[in-house]
């Protein structure tokens, strides 16, 4: 609540010193402590509803698909037959919304830390958290790095929707949460990881590249333009254990592609295509 001053929230942190991003507020609709998080709601002047965790926008209602679509669309169409997906962190059902869309998925398992997460969403976020209610879905209340070190070749698709590497989500970022990864995939299967924007963040990205390929024979990042995130971009780090992900291993059906906002086949290609600083310092 600290961050909301003359009617205008303004998400300043340390892992983005010397910027901050500004929205006009019009009302407060939740807050409270969890035991993990702070946790905040706001309706905002342009960009709808807005969660915020630990001082940091995680979601508008204005933009969310561009990375909800991406994060969960990239991997899943990479993969010729996704059939069991989990989502580690995700509380606001966003990308459980996506991966239903497909199909080819059986069952998506949804591993958050936060309960509080998820009631906010469901409450002050409809249009994401309906990803709950889908029959397909498994919900589980827990510690991602517990819940992975007891699964063992048994996911196609692992997507990481994670806040940023400090406070709940710093195990997420680490070596040793990708190893766990490896180890729950089923043979083909893909990893997607949300790894921060290439203007703020490229050394935390060459670091999380580095030592994934050590891991994975294949390692690709991509981005997403999305404005109510610092730098007005997100990327994904996309480790797969067979081909690269640059583009769909399937068609991309007319009825899924009309209820996609962001992403479509090109999107896809292009999301692959960096910047020469960005390529250069990733080496990628």
């Amino acid at each position: 609540m600290d961050q909301i001053k003359n009617g205008w929230f303004s998400e300043i942190s340390e892992f983005w010193p010397g910027n901050s991003f500004s929205l006009q507020v019009e009302q407060v609709l939740h807050h409270e402590k969890s035991e993990y998080q702070d946790i905040l709601v706001f309706k905002s002047k342009t960009f709808g509803n807005v969660l915020v965790l630990d001082g940091v926008i995680q979601a508008t209602e204005r933009d969310e698909f561009a990375y909800q679509e991406m994060i969960t669309h990239l991997p899943l169409y990479a993969h010729p037959n996704p059939k069991r997906v989990l989502v580690v962190g995700g509380g606001d059902g966003g990308v459980l919304r996506e991966v239903v869309k497909h199909s080819a998925v059986e069952s998506v398992t949804l591993c958050e830390i936060d309960k509080g997460v998820i009631e906010a969403s469901r409450k002050y976020l409809p249009n994401m958290s309906v990803g709950f209610d889908h029959p397909k879905v498994t919900l589980f209340i827990g510690d991602g790095l517990e819940f992975m070190r007891k699964r063992k070749g048994e996911f196609d698709v692992i997507i990481t929707d994670s806040s940023d590497p400090i406070g709940p989500a710093e195990g997420l970022f680490g070596r040793s949460y990708y190893e766990l990864l490896l180890q729950a995939l089923a043979p083909g299967g893909i990893v997607c990881s949300q790894a921060e924007s290439m203007w703020l963040h490229l050394d935390t990205i060459a670091t999380i590249t580095k030592f994934c390929k050590d891991i994975f024979p294949v390692v690709e990042y991509a981005y997403t333009s999305i404005p109510s995130y610092p730098g007005g971009s997100i990327g994904f780090v996309i480790c797969s254990t067979a081909n690269s992900c640059k583009s769909p291993a399937r068609a991309v059906p007319q009825d899924e592609l009309e209820k996609m906002q962001y992403y479509n086949e090109n999107i896809h290609k292009a999301s692959f295509v960096l910047p020469q600083f960005a390529a250069k310092s990733l080496n990628l």
